[in-house]
């Protein structure tokens, strides 16, 4: 049986393997290179060293302000949007009435397209500030707590459903046990419920984390960075400097790299650090 497994097996692997070098490890390694090129097309590539990723920072600030204000974003939404997934999850697995009812509704959000999501809740913020003489592209603050509230509408129900399995995961004899020993709810929660569910928790913050950064359709549809790109987060700005500058291109692309060196950074940290409390538990 398994000398009969080596044998096939390249085969089997090698369509999927050609998928990934054409549609994924070509293209990256190409992305690098251009980088460090000044170009308009592939084919007309000129070296220039480590220029692009001067000016990326130089002459003006709206890649660093980019930078901040998606860490800043990714922090908030990272947090509320576990927090909250967690606490519904609890919720809906107590045994009351209508929770597979309340399940599809909590995670239909997650369903709609991010453009789609944008536009609603522009709607949404611009009718509700209208009233008061302002529009969501008014203050960076409007428009920082509408992409807050659109990314934990958009993925509460989605964490909510990964931590219900989790949880449900959690033998009822451990719960039981802590029960009859006397203790409380919240230490129930804290020594049996969270350690048990950790690896639903590495899920979930890896998925937020991966998505608040990468955030882009919904930041475009919402604000499109207004005011004065103030709430232009990191795709969006990497975006506005490939495609919306003619020459930048290599800056754009440098930017890009730049992204994805922080965004894998942070998220093989945080598969680290969580993976290591799962093994704990």
């Amino acid at each position: 049986m398994k000398r009969s497994i080596r044998k096939w097996f390249p085969i089997f692997v090698l369509p999927t393997f050609i998928a990934f070098l054409i549609a994924f490890l070509i293209p990256f390694v190409m992305g690098l290179y251009l980088s460090f090129c000044e170009f308009r097309t592939v084919s007309d590539a000129k070296f220039v060293g480590f220029e692009n990723y001067i000016s990326a920072f130089k002459g003006n600030s709206d890649f660093l302000n980019a930078l901040i204000f998606t860490v800043l974003f990714s922090l908030v939404s990272v947090i509320t949007i576990n927090l909250f997934g967690f606490l519904l999850a609890l919720t809906l697995t107590r045994g009351i009435r209508g929770t597979n009812f309340f399940r599809t509704v909590f995670f239909m959000p997650n369903l709609i397209g991010g453009i789609v999501l944008g536009y609603i809740w522009q709607l949404i913020i611009n009718g509700f500030l209208y009233n008061y003489g302002y529009s969501i592209t008014s203050k960076w603050e409007f428009g920082f707590l509408g992409l807050i509230v659109l990314m934990n509408w958009q993925m509460i129900g989605y964490t909510m459903i990964i931590y219900i399995a989790g949880i449900q995961n959690v033998p009822d004899e451990l719960i039981e046990a802590a029960r009859v020993d006397g203790a409380t709810p919240f230490k129930t929660l804290r020594t049996i419920i969270i350690p048990s569910v950790m690896p639903s928790i590495t899920i979930c913050l890896f998925l937020t984390i991966t998505n608040s950064f990468k955030l882009f359709d919904q930041n475009l549809a919402l604000t499109a960075g207004a005011p004065a790109k103030q709430t232009r987060m990191l795709a969006l700005d990497i975006y506005s400097t490939f495609y919306g500058k003619i020459g930048y291109e290599g800056v754009g692309q440098a930017k890009a790299v730049m992204f994805f060196i922080i965004v894998a950074t942070i998220a093989l940290l945080q598969l680290f650090l969580t993976r290591r409390r799962e093994v704990e538990s």
